[in-house]
């Protein structure tokens, strides 16, 4: 079976700012993109990542002022794979590192993001009995951790 690479099921519509970009402003451009992060910058170069779930857990929740810049609740290093890797270690990686959303890098520039729902979604095509042999395949990988 061949595999499945990053680059084939990456999203290229990646939201880049400033790390001095406000929240506010951050928040009003995912909204416009319907995005779910984006990769912060330092002159021109991915430093960072700020996410949904950032802005519920280190926004809402510590009350921040919507004027803060996203350097100050970005979750860094920034975690990145290569497109040429597989799905299976994008998978691994995400699992591991405990994210959900996993830019790709390529010469130093971020080209792609991979999120779990791009996972579930070519998880779930072909045919039932194809899908219950993959989950099966998963199934036995976690019982031997």
């Amino acid at each position: 079976m061949d595999s499945t690479f990053v680059n084939q099921i990456m999203s290229k519509n990646v939201l880049t700012a400033d790390k001095s970009t406000s929240l506010q402003e951050a928040a009003q451009n995912m909204t416009k993109l319907n995005i779910g992060c984006v990769i912060v910058t330092e002159n021109s170069k991915p430093i960072g990542i700020i996410t949904e779930r950032d802005f519920v857990t280190k926004v809402a929740a510590e009350g921040r002022p919507l004027f803060t810049e996203i350097s100050e609740v970005m979750s860094s290093p920034l975690i990145t794979i290569d497109p040429e890797e597989t799905i299976w270690e994008a998978s691994e990686m995400m699992k591991e590192k405990l994210i959900h959303k996993l830019p790709v890098k390529e010469n130093n520039q971020i080209v792609g993001i991979v999120t779990t729902t791009d996972i579930v979604k070519i998880s779930s095509v072909g045919s039932d009995s194809e899908m219950r042999r993959i989950c099966d395949q998963i199934i036995m990988r976690m019982k031997d951790e």
